[in-house]
């Protein structure tokens, strides 16, 4: 039989959609890379029987990168970025070896069904992934048809069934205009960012930013929240007056009138009207009305309109919402989460999906009303021709979902119901007034019929007092008119909901990447989320915004981004050339930048009247090896150092404390050592500020500390520290810490496994000899007679931390990586101490070590 590989997007919906097309009569396994799945079951495919292989991968497989020495900030001009620098597609997470897995499951299959989300990102990823299987597949014969397409928008039965019988094929042209705007966004972002975070970073010491970003989309998307932090500062309030009349019904009862001139800024002015109208004694009746008026039911869900509620109402920020709407997705409860479209298809099960909230607790009753009495067609929306508006498609309650899952998928579900409700019809009453020579107003509403609002009570139509029953000619006692004096407002700093809306309005982003840019905007520290989930912007975001409308006023207003957009629209419509838009925007902006390049005196200005320049910044900390002096160290975001008589700035590790290390000197270029810690349960080690920053030895990288250094005699370093090869990762060694006792710790030079162990000892030690089974060196451990846990009440013991049965309950691991099983009982463990000996390639297994010994270390990653 021949053999069918479908690939999903997510192991969860590739769970999903092999349990409803295999009726759940399927065998499961994991795959090598022990993140995705493998679901096997026979049928039929194209009317013969085959066998089915269902997967997935994690998002996109691929992602778009410079090659070499591009990457390198040092050794690139910035400007070169934009044509110059050649890029490649590499793996988006090569620990999950996604391509090596699609390759060891597409092997031998005859066909393919994507599965993948069903937008321009999911069309992308098809491709990504048809790259990797096709050369692997079986050869199809001449004209047969191999690869298809499955198109659904919802995790149902009836969904997943339709779409399996109408497959079609992948749109290359939608693929295209991902690969266009990733290739943009690289190649703008990167120059814009390394120029003005190595420019501003060189020079200022309190940006208390790692990186000073910029991005096409995230840009224009601060830029409008600064343009509203402009608009408050720039408001000057005005004081105005308004007249207040009220006025007896009864006795007991009176009447609140709002003046029909509204109000007026000259007091004199009001004052007259004022002295007018106290005179009168009565209010005459000058006109009435009553209307019957409707409050439109809502229109059906996008994307857009869910992330702003979900912030304004629920107080969610927009990616946390996303990331949850993905999920009640995934999970099948409600359809797909990213659309444009806020009208049904005439053909879409309406009926279908309210029946399956007919028992639900919170509004079945509403539910079952609506389904005996008919439902009301809901209004015509927008048609983007892309998925149907975002639905619930299963019921679901408060304890199985819980917390803001339920919360989100309440709204969903509430809003969905509303929307094939009726609208709220209400009778609006006003009554007005002349008191003198001065007309007045009142009014009322009362609510004829609530319709949808009995589902959505935030929407509903607020109490009033009722309005007396009068006609024209009547009158009625004046009780007071008094003289208010007020001031105009500012506007307060813009909400996420409001910043969606204007990104929406300005066609900045997708509704799958607004909530990208906003979160961007908020990481870089460009604003701060405050009370209400309003936007503020820092003193760094407003002087960025500033700089660029005083250099170059398109790289923040929204209108070339738009247009950008517009252009990526085209190609996936196939209407557009990809090489000649993505040709003629990178000459745009490649002008733009050498203008801007040029021009960055003008934003300088502005940054030195905000921020303090870097030899004004930090604290002492340590000697500079070169002028012997003492460097600051500077802990505002990116800390490092910075010799003021030297004028140069060190990098250092970040997410963590750093601290002088004893007063101890590198032996390579006298600098002091600093000792970097992320806390008391995780890792430290030492590093050279100069060595970290120039590595002295070929096989070293820049950012490298003592614990990954190969000098062969510094006693900090890799070669006299270093213990043996990381039972986790492939190329870390697991190095003592020889600043942890009593509390020793045994930490990984390159991934983030701790273990801890011979506590209460008062000396650990690497010994220069090694362990006859592993190679790993062994320890020498000294502790106190009163507190020893050795056999005996010996004091000193020496092993290996891997084999000696005697430290194997001395050693406890606190934190690990998650592990793959592809790296459970692998190679040997590969020497990792830079000795007279040498390291053994990565990969090489340890011919010294027995094939079938686990050591008692490894045994806690499985």
């Amino acid at each position: 039989m021949k053999t069918v590989l479908m690939v999903a997007e997510k192991p969860s919906l590739a769970q999903s959609i092999a349990k409803i097309l295999s009726r759940g009569n399927m065998s499961s396994h994991k795959g090598l890379n022990g993140a995705c799945s493998v679901h096997k079951y026979t049928g039929t495919f194209a009317g013969q029987p085959v066998h089915f292989k269902m997967t997935s991968v994690c998002g996109h497989v691929m992602t778009l990168d410079f090659l070499g020495k591009y990457n390198k900030w040092d050794k690139v001009d910035p400007a070169e970025l934009f044509s110059q620098a050649p890029t490649e597609k590499k793996e988006a997470n090569p620990k999950l070896n996604m391509v090596k897995f699609l390759q060891v499951e597409g092997r031998g299959c005859d066909y393919v069904v994507l599965w993948l989300d069903c937008d321009k990102e999911g069309e992308n990823i098809c491709f990504e992934v048809l790259d990797a299987i096709l050369p692997v597949m079986n050869n199809a014969h001449s004209g047969e048809k191999t690869v298809f397409r499955a198109r659904f928008s919802s995790i149902t039965d009836t969904d997943i069934c339709n779409a399996m019988t109408r497959l079609s094929e992948p749109d290359h042209n939608e693929a295209l205009s991902v690969d266009a705007r990733q290739e943009l966004d690289l190649r703008i972002g990167c120059a814009f960012t390394r120029f003005q975070t190595k420019y501003f970073q060189g020079k200022y010491g309190d940006l208390d930013s790692s990186l000073i970003s910029f991005g096409p989309c995230q840009t224009p998307t601060l830029g409008f929240c600064v343009e509203r932090h402009d608009k408050i500062q720039s408001f000057k309030p005005e004081t105005y007056w308004v007249l207040q009349a009220k006025v007896h019904t009864n006795k007991e009862e009176s009447l609140l009138l709002d003046w029909d001139r509204v109000r007026v800024f000259d007091r004199e002015i009001a004052q007259m009207f004022l002295n007018m109208t106290k005179q009168e004694k009565e209010a005459q009746v000058e006109a009435t009305s009553r209307k019957e008026k409707a409050k439109q039911r809502p229109l059906a869900l996008n994307t857009v309109e869910m992330l702003r509620v979900a912030s304004s109402a629920l107080g969610m920020g927009p990616q946390h919402a996303m990331q949850i709407a993905e999920r009640l997705y995934t999970q099948g409860y409600i359809s797909y989460p990213r659309t444009e479209t806020t009208h049904y298809p005439e053909n879409f099960d309406l009926k279908g999906s309210l029946r399956q909230q007919a028992n639900h607790p919170y509004w079945a009753d509403t539910v079952k009303q609506l389904l005996a009495e008919g439902i009301n067609r809901p209004r015509k929306g927008h048609d983007a021709g892309d998925h149907p508006p975002i639905t619930p498609m299963k019921s679901a309650t408060e304890a199985e979902l819980g917390g803001d899952a339920w919360r989100l998928y309440e709204y969903i579900t509430r809003h969905f119901i509303a929307t094939v409700s009726h609208d709220c019809k209400y009778l609006q009453s006003t009554i007005s007034f002349r008191i003198g020579p001065e007309h007045f107003t009142c009014s009322g509403k009362t609510v004829i019929s609530p319709g949808f609002t009995e589902i959505m009570p935030w929407q509903s139509v607020p109490l009033e007092e009722s309005l007396p029953t009068c006609q024209k000619g009547d009158t009625f006692t004046v009780g007071e008119v008094k003289m208010l004096e007020k001031q105009t407002s500012p506007p307060d700093y813009l909400t996420e909901a409001e910043l969606i809306t204007l990104m929406e309005k300005h066609g900045i982003g997708t509704d799958a990447s607004i909530p990208v840019h906003i979160n961007n905007i908020c990481q870089r520290n460009y604003v701060t989320v405050e009370s209400g989930r309003r936007l503020k912007p820092t003193n760094l975001g407003i002087v960025l915004v500033h700089g660029y409308y005083k250099i170059d006023a398109e790289l923040v207003l929204p209108t070339i981004r738009s247009a950008v957009e517009k252009q990526l629209n085209l190609i996936a419509q196939g209407r557009a050339d990809y090489h000649q838009v993505l040709g003629h925007t990178l000459d745009v902006f490649k002008r733009k930048f050498h203008y801007f390049v040029d021009s960055i005196a003008g934003m300088d200005e502005l940054m030195e009247v905000s921020f303090s320049p870097l030899a004004a910044t930090g604290k002492p900390l340590s000697r500079c090896g070169k002028c012997h002096r003492f460097m600051k160290y500077i802990q505002a975001k990116p800390s490092r150092l910075h010799c003021s008589h030297c004028d140069e700035t060190y990098t250092l590790p970040q997410n963590g404390t750093i601290k002088l290390y004893k007063e101890l000197r590198c032996p390579l270029d006298d600098f002091e050592l600093v000792l970097w810690s992320s806390g008391s349960r995780g890792k430290s080690y030492p590093l050279c500020p100069y060595c970290y920053n120039h590595p002295p030895f070929r096989d070293m990288k820049k950012g490298m500390g003592c614990n990954e250094c190969t000098h062969p005699t510094c006693q900090h370093s890799l070669s006299m520290l270093g213990i043996g090869q990381c039972v986790e990762c492939e190329n870390g060694v697991l190095v003592l810490d020889p600043t942890s006792g009593p509390k020793w710790k045994v930490a990984c030079n390159t991934c983030s496994v701790v273990a801890h162990c011979f506590e209460n000892a008062y000396r650990v030690r690497v010994s220069a000899d090694t362990c006859n089974a592993c190679e790993a060196a062994l320890l020498d451990v000294d502790f106190n007679k009163a507190k020893s846990p050795l056999p005996g009440n010996e004091t000193q013991h020496t092993g290996c931390i891997f084999c000696d049965p005697v430290f194997q309950e001395l050693v406890e691991l606190k934190h690990a990586a998650s592990c793959h099983p592809m790296h459970r009982g692998g190679p040997g463990r590969r020497q990792g101490r830079g000795r007279a000996r040498g390291r053994r390639p990565p990969g090489k297994p340890n011919p010294r070590r027995p094939k079938d010994k686990m050591s008692a270390l490894a045994a806690y990653f499985v």
